[in-house]
């Protein structure tokens, strides 16, 4: 490992520009992938400043493409970069980089949606989850058709202490559609507030930190984009497993239009619902009249710990899934229809 501070003066030498690597390795951005580039380095060079204080750091970059936002990177004086690029058309590009940079770009081809960070960086840099972040920084332009299942899959590790939290408080500082990065941020009471906004916000500070617009990238998509900064809470805002807040959140935002009652009354069996749900309201202390983008973190803290005591009592309620109950309920009605049918012939 180097010494603290070798690396702080650190530039790439001169290298092509980003569209002259796009077009000497004839590269293109697939739509099916959801790939747009950022060549404006100064818009590249201003992500990797709002990720904080990258000198003698360890980065894990997300879908270097091309590489513009890992020229900044390397260019902020890091002791290592990993990059991990799923499409092998920029993996010579990427190699051009490494050279320039000679032991401080690890280029990994892989999918970052199985990608085991857990293992890539050294263990001394690993932190207590009650200290201060670890040197360890996630950053990445991310594919639209990703971001959300990515983001997800990361709240998830959070919560766990896992994945890229194995090293502690882990910052994250990502690209998404500027209507997602609205939802992540959303307050209580915002017309953006849904599922995201409180996922994000139970488990991390998260902000906004600035839009790039559309025309900023090639080719242009036809939305703006968000850049988001994650830094995971000491202590979550709903201490209960992931997939049982999940659960909860997932069924309230359904009927984001109605009073909340109504999406809550879908964790129950048609049978007890009422009854059930009239319970979890009133246990929780919760108004049953409200709107779902009106319910704050510590609304959904009082009933998921309410859902859980509900669950421990009766072990088959966390897996009713109420889709099942309808297609079932389907089935039967058409069973009935055909056996009238039947008789009538």
């Amino acid at each position: 490992m180097a010494a603290s501070g070798a690396f702080s003066s650190f530039r790439l030498p001169p290298l092509p520009t980003i569209r002259e690597i796009i077009k000497l390795f004839r590269l293109q951005a697939a739509k099916q992938l959801s790939q747009n580039f950022l060549l404006d380095l100064r818009l590249t060079d201003k992500i990797v400043r709002k990720a904080g204080k990258l000198t003698d750091a360890y980065v894990y970059e997300v879908g270097p493409g091309p590489g513009g936002i890992t020229r900044s990177i390397l260019n902020a004086g890091v002791a290592e970069l990993l990059v991990v690029e799923k499409d092998s058309r920029f993996i010579p590009g990427l190699q051009m980089l490494s050279d320039a940079a000679p032991g401080k770009l690890r280029i990994v081809h892989g999918d970052v949606l199985t990608f085991k960070i857990e293992k890539a960086f050294p263990e001394s840099l690993k932190r207590r989850w009650e200290d201060d972040p670890p040197n360890v920084h996630i950053i990445g332009n991310l594919p639209f058709n990703v971001s959300t299942p990515l983001i997800i899959k990361w709240l998830e590790n959070v919560s766990q202490r896992d994945g890229p939290f194995a090293y502690g408080r882990t910052q994250m500082t990502l690209t998404f559609q500027k209507e997602v990065a609205e939802r992540l941020t959303a307050s209580t009471g915002s017309r953006q507030r849904s599922r995201l906004s409180v996922m994000a916000q139970y488990l991390c500070h998260v902000q906004h930190v600035f839009t790039i617009p559309g025309r900023a990238f090639v080719p242009q998509p036809e939305v703006d984009v968000g850049v988001v900064h994650f830094t995971p809470l000491t202590q979550p805002g709903i201490e209960q497993p992931f997939k049982l807040v999940e659960k909860v959140v997932q069924n309230v935002f359904q009927f984001r239009r109605k009073y909340c009652h109504r999406g809550l009354g879908m964790l129950f069996p048609e049978a007890q619902r009422l009854d059930s749900t009239g319970r979890l309201l009133q246990l929780a202390d919760v108004d049953p009249t409200l709107r779902p983008r009106q319910l704050s973190v510590s609304h959904f803290r009082s009933l998921c710990d309410v859902y859980r005591k509900m669950c421990d009592k009766d072990p088959q309620l966390f897996a009713y899934n109420f889709r099942e109950e309808l297609k079932r309920s389907k089935c039967k009605n058409q069973e009935k229809e055909v056996a009238r049918d039947s008789h009538r012939l």
